[in-house]
């Protein structure tokens, strides 16, 4: 790797919420003994395993100021052309001055503009070579707020073109989007597949107790109304060790409950190429549907019904419990959503997680959800990677490349609507949690994917020789 043994790993966003960004620095670390500084913003932090290693150092720019909602429209446009140069300044300023000269710095796209310029320059000035890491396409997502036809977006996408292809090397997420880099763009890219690390694993059950025990007051707390979960809450508390909605301790054993929900993770960024309005919709059609099944009127007292949920009835149906983690811009218009709906069987939460507990959250649950549909339809959620980890099946959007991932009737399903994403939990769910004959199969599935690779190896396989590769040249 030369003299020097550095590399530079460059985000222009949140590095905890970067888990792509997060591993690769891992990998240099440990796989080609590197020193490792990553540029990048702060605001959540990334996982322990990145924060103890000591050869990777993390230095963190200075966030944009958020502009105000009531700013004229008038001045958005100098806002869309003064922040890229803010950016591009302060990425020269770190890149070629703040930290050691790297042999390789590693670029995460999108965003394009003005990181790919920023660091082309840097590698340019310091004599490094440059590698973009494609996940998506910067254009697209900005074509999402402003249309296609946006000279904005086309001077983007210029860009995002001209300087991609100055690179010494790139690696992308799809055999899709490798295919459309080079018939397109005129780019050769390397496809890098995304691979859980070893702390996306399946918990054991003394795991998950221990972290439902600590989201208790999370879980037992409903978003403004009264629902089927906070109703009742077996009084839990934050402090209480023996007891959670899922899980209790008989003598020294954790055990499940029999009559405990059904828990579903999703997680979001909150932004408009995930339609969060299919999982609300769904879940009202779930409502509606079992209660239709069971021949509930729809005028029965529903705190009777959820009374006797408490107390040990169980039902053909279980209820649902969606957990939905993640931050972003949509996140209070849905919340607002969640609060008018009046559900007798589903409740929704939203959190926020450690880089530590999100996983053990994942393991814990019975499905999980994607909403996830790509602006290019070329790339692939991570977050339905890091759910096979723990061997958790998923319901995934359906789009172009997806089923690269999730293989349908073996570790997921996949869906084009809410009526779709309804029959699919109403058949999974059926006779849960002992009876769910069609959920077994799935979880059997996403296991068997989880064993078939991993991220240390394809990063061996993939990654490492294209760095050595530029770094010769």
């Amino acid at each position: 790797m030369g003299r020097r043994g550095r590399a530079a790993v460059v985000v222009l966003g949140d590095i905890g919420r970067s888990p792509r960004m997060q591993y690769h620095s891992l990998s240099l670390a440990r796989q080609a003994s590197l020193e490792v500084d990553i540029v990048a913003y702060g605001g959540s932090d990334p996982h322990a395993t990145v924060l103890e290693q000591p050869s990777i150092h993390i230095h963190k720019l200075a966030q944009w100021l958020e502009v105000p909602r009531s700013l004229p429209k008038i001045f958005h446009p100098f806002i869309l052309l003064l922040k890229p140069l803010v950016q591009f300044i302060m990425l020269l300023w770190y890149l070629c001055i703040k930290i050691p000269a790297p042999d390789v710095f590693i670029v995460q796209n999108p965003p394009s503009v003005p990181t790919l310029v920023a660091v082309k320059w840097a590698s340019w000035m310091r004599g490094s070579a440059f590698i973009v890491d494609w996940h998506n396409f910067g254009y697209t997502l900005l074509a999402l707020s402003l249309g296609r036809r946006s000279r904005f977006v086309a001077v983007y996408h210029w860009i995002e073109r001209r300087y991609g292809k100055m690179a010494d090397g790139s690696l992308c997420v799809t055999k899709a989007m490798q295919h459309e880099l080079a018939q397109n763009w005129g780019i050769k890219a390397t496809v890098l597949y995304d691979q859980p690390p070893e702390f996306f694993h399946p918990p054991s059950l003394e795991e998950k107790h221990k972290l439902l025990c600590r989201l208790n007051r999370s879980l037992g707390l409903c978003q403004g109304v009264q629902d089927c979960i906070s109703h009742g809450s077996y009084d839990m508390t934050i402090n209480d060790l023996r007891d959670t909605l899922f899980t209790t301790l008989v003598g020294d054993s954790v055990v499940h409950k029999r009559n405990r929900p059904a828990l579903i993770v999703s997680s979001t960024s909150w932004t408009p190429d995930e339609d969060f309005g299919i999982l609300l919709e769904a879940a009202v059609m779930y409502d509606r549907r079992v209660a239709a099944i069971l021949g509930e009127e729809d005028a029965a007292d529903q705190q009777l019904l959820w009374e006797e949920m408490c107390n040990g009835r169980q039902f053909l149906y279980p209820r649902l419990v969606f957990v939905i983690t993640g931050k972003g811009p949509e996140k209070e218009k849905y919340e607002e959503k969640i609060r008018k709906l009046r559900l007798k069987r589903v409740a929704f939460r939203t959190m926020w997680l450690s880089a530590e507990d999100y996983p053990l959250l994942v393991g814990s649950a019975d499905l999980g959800v994607c909403l996830h549909t790509s602006s290019s339809g070329l790339d692939l959620p991570m977050k339905v990677v890091d759910m096979f980890g723990c061997g958790l099946p998923v319901c995934a959007v359906s789009y172009s490349c997806i089923e690269e991932l999730v293989k349908v009737e073996k570790n997921g399903l996949l869906f084009s609507s809410s009526r779709e994403l309804a029959d699919e939990l109403l058949m999974l769910f059926r006779g849960f949690p002992d009876e769910c004959n069609a959920l077994k199969p799935l979880k059997h599935g996403a296991l068997e994917t989880r064993a078939s690779a991993s991220w240390t190896t394809e990063w061996e396989d993939y990654a490492k020789p294209l760095i050595l590769e530029v770094k010769v040249h």
